[in-house]
């Protein structure tokens, strides 16, 4: 059916959606604000020690290499270490790849860990071994989208709540492929900003009232409620029409909407141009930016999706083009929120779902590899200026301190005050750890 219909008001039911109204759909504000409000301020088992508020996690999605990076192998032969030289940090003693010129001017805020490894190697399975810390249940294909468990975000939506308004789990510009609640139900799935904040007319979804809708028609709750009433219902559950969940809801959404503060955090048209230009005249840049404001305004995880990180073809002229906006965006996001006073209580994780492999294949690009791979941590009073474990001398697999998935999402849990080795409960009663290992990584702990 389509939702261009209108009722005897003239109001549309596409009006309604805009308005907030139904977002249940999609991870909508509506749904969003309905989980808030059954959530509130989340489930009360953070613990006090907590080193971090929030979490910003750029996902690089299709997997990042770590010779191109954060693990350069320079006495490699070079059909494995590359085309590109080594070059020196702000830290003495570590070495990151040549177009990480921005991020190794500040690599004393960052800790780079080099040998997390798994078994999960194609994108499907290894998206969901390091955004949830559980491998999947099953073989998933390479290009599956798959949940067998809740990811971080959505646990962290569930055990911190958000502030009055706001959602508590954002992902930016998409989610990722196994970035959804599972079991936890979908008052915890991210709330989603497709749209590009790049754009002279970025606006938010959900959040800015429909054109034609702000001459003070609406501007009274009785007013919405008879025109929202007067709206085909269909009450069969199944059907899930977004305007049942109206009627509990519809005033937070009311409230959003004509909040001066909430507008303020989506408002990224209020940052001077000199912040802008740091971040990064683009899209992912902006996106940042974004992700900045939100933590600013409360939201305890935000997810920054980057995609185009699989390069089985001619690595070395995509990774030209592609890394130096990538890394000068993160070193900006990093920087500013340092300067913003805001780092030390942020946690920034920089990683895909593997690395690449060792030798450069016939077409010039490197293929699917778990035995070895970089994540970055910075801020959220992690030590900086490390690097934690080590592969070998030409890159092949993590051979000192080896860690697993499972102690990188137990790390995250732990920096933001959640115990990892915790109980859950699916929908059916099943008990479930929330990591099987929950082990965090104590280089990174204060």
């Amino acid at each position: 059916m389509s939702n261009t219909w209108t009722n005897c008001e003239g109001l549309t039911r596409r009006d309604g959606l805009k308005l907030g109204l139904g977002g249940l759909i999609g991870g909508g504000l509506s749904g969003a604000l309905s989980a808030q409000a059954r959530a509130s301020e989340g489930s009360g088992s953070r613990h006090k020690n907590a080193q971090a508020d929030a979490c910003i996690l750029v996902w690089m999605d299709g997997g990042p290499s770590h010779y191109e990076t954060f693990d350069p192998k320079p006495d490699a032969p070079v059909e494995i270490r590359g085309s590109y030289q080594p070059i020196a940090t702000q830290t003495p003693g570590i070495q990151f790849a040549q177009p990480m010129q921005k991020m190794a001017a500040i690599s004393d805020d960052l800790a780079i860990v080099r040998s997390i490894r798994h078994d999960q190697g194609n994108h499907g399975a290894g998206n969901h071994y390091m955004m949830t810390g559980a491998p999947p249940r099953i073989p998933v294909g390479c290009g599956a989208f798959v949940s067998f468990h809740p990811s971080l975000g959505s646990v962290v939506s569930k055990e911190i709540g958000a502030p009055h308004g706001i959602p508590a789990y954002f992902s930016l510009p998409r989610m990722s492929r196994s970035g959804g609640p599972n079991f936890l139900g979908s008052k915890y799935a991210p709330f989603v900003v497709p749209d590009d904040p790049n754009r002279s007319s970025f606006r938010v979804r959900d959040v800015t009232i429909p054109t034609g809708l702000t001459d003070g028609r609406f501007s009274s709750r009785q007013q919405i409620r008879q025109r929202i009433d007067t709206m085909m219902r269909f009450n069969d559950a199944s059907v899930a029409d977004p305007t049942l969940a109206v009627d509990e809801f519809y005033q937070q959404s009311l409230q959003i909407i004509s909040s001066k503060e909430a507008q303020a955090a989506f408002d990224i048209h209020q940052e001077s141009d000199a912040i802008r230009d740091a971040y990064g005249r683009n899209p992912f840049g902006q996106q940042a930016l974004l992700a900045r404001r939100l933590v600013g305004a409360g939201v305890p995880f935000v997810t920054l999706y980057s995609g185009g990180w699989d390069h089985h073809v001619d690595i070395f002229n995509a990774l030209d083009k592609k890394l130096p906006p990538f890394e000068a965006t993160v070193a900006a996001l990093i920087s500013d929120l340092k300067e913003q006073g805001m780092l030390e209580r942020t946690l920034v994780v920089v990683l895909g779902e593997f690395g690449r492999t060792p030798k450069i294949n016939e077409r010039g690009g490197r293929d699917h590899w778990s035995n070895a791979m970089s994540v970055v941590f910075a801020g959220g009073q992690t030590p900086g200026g490390q690097v934690i474990g080590a592969t070998d001398r030409q890159g092949y697999a993590a051979v000192e301190r080896v860690l697993s998935p499972e102690n990188f999402v137990s790390t995250i849990y732990e920096k933001l005050g959640i115990d990892p080795g915790q109980m859950m409960y699916t929908g059916e009663g099943r008990p479930t750890h929330l990591v099987s290992d929950a082990t965090p990584i104590t280089e990174l702990m204060s």
